[in-house]
């Protein structure tokens, strides 16, 4: 893992294309501003780890429901 320390207005690229700007510092909070490709998927962290875990759910659920239809067939 690379750590870098950016000041406001400081920027960060990856490859050729991808360039992460600190727009504001308040306290603890840092906004980022992410200049990319549109092809390029961009999403929060907590996001993928919430849409991970709804899915998760979903599957066992639909696991239980198969079962429960299955023992009344």
């Amino acid at each position: 893992m690379l750590v870098l320390s950016r000041k406001l207005n400081e920027t960060i690229r990856i490859g050729d294309d991808i360039v992460i700007r600190v727009v504001d510092i308040k306290g603890e909070t840092v906004r980022l501003g992410i200049e990319a490709p549109k092809s390029i998927e961009i999403l929060r962290g907590e996001l993928i780890t919430s849409i991970s875990e709804t899915n998760t759910e979903a599957i066992q659920l639909d696991a239980s429901l198969f079962t429960k239809l299955s023992k009344k067939l």
